[in-house]
């Protein structure tokens, strides 16, 4: 077990003082038996008219605020304290009809995974490539696909951390052979979902023991990872940014068929579109004591 602290602070600047509408946060993680949230604040400046919760369609947490106010600046400071328990896929064994692909779900879990099933981007190429790692003989290892789709992603992609808004398709992330973690995790899922196995995107952070090494991408902001559901084991985590299985080192916050779905932080402004300048977005996790 251990003791983290996330800090999340996203700042919004403009040129000129603009009417600040609706915004909505996704900072809160989501509690779990391997995540208990102790603590946790929310500072947003200027102070919102409203601030309200709800649960979306997914159980994510999500935070609202509302403003009567106009500002060239506006500051989101979020700071969570939790305990983060790991596991592996060792401890939740796979059903005995799902350890070697192909299996089929029961119509009790296709009805419900439906959206985790459907691929948003089928294509020729996508194809090809997922079928790489299907081993000749017709029968292959689940976890075993899984864990190599996920290191192959990391070993033949070049990480890149990308400001712009929006996820790039699979296709263009196999012909540019790069991308960021968002990139690298809709291009997993939907690999997953074309053997026709149900997959997820998640949102959250990622835990960098030694921040200087190098060793861990997507550190610095908000991270994107995948989760494939198993039978007997449930929804299991794959990081293929940087080749992890299971929840070490990482937080969720938010899941969703589609990253669209599970956006940090959006809303708007009453104001020209050349008044905003930019945004500046700063994620710390530490361990308790460092």
């Amino acid at each position: 077990m251990s003791l983290l602290t996330v800090r999340h602070v996203t700042v919004y600047r403009y040129s000129e003082p603009v009417k600040l509408g609706e915004h909505r946060m996704m900072f809160r993680p989501r509690e779990s038996h391997d995540l208990r949230l102790l603590r946790s604040s929310l500072e947003i400046t200027p102070n919102p008219t409203g601030l309200r919760w709800l649960h979306d369609v997914f159980d994510n947490s999500v935070a609202v605020a509302t403003f009567d106010s106009a500002a060239r600046e506006l500051r989101f400071d979020s700071s969570v304290a939790l305990e983060h328990f790991e596991n592996t896929p060792l401890e939740n064994p796979l059903a005995e009809y799902a350890k070697t692909y192909p299996f089929r779900y029961s119509d009790e879990e296709r009805a419900n995974l439906a959206g985790a099933l459907a691929n948003q981007h089928p294509s020729d190429s996508l194809s090809r490539w997922a079928s790489q790692f299907l081993d000749p003989s017709g029968i292959t290892g689940t976890m075993s696909l899984l864990r190599s789709m996920a290191r192959g992603i990391r070993q033949e992609f070049h990480y890149v951390r990308r400001t712009e808004k929006g996820v790039q398709s699979p296709s263009e992330t196999l012909r540019s052979r790069c991308g960021s973690c968002r990139d690298f995790a809709v291009l997993m899922i939907e690999a997953t979902r074309s053997l026709r196995m149900a997959a997820r995107f998640v949102s959250g952070y990622v835990f960098v023991p030694g921040m200087d090494s190098g060793a861990i991408n997507g550190a610095g902001s908000t991270h994107a990872w995948m989760q494939a559901y198993l039978p007997g084991a449930g929804w299991i985590d794959f990081d293929p940014t940087n080749s992890i299985v299971g929840n070490r080192n990482l937080i969720r916050v938010a899941v969703a068929w589609d990253p669209r779905q599970v956006l940090p932080l959006w809303g708007t402004y009453d104001g020209a579109a050349s008044s905003f300048l930019g945004m500046d977005v700063a994620v710390s996790v530490r361990r308790d004591g460092e």
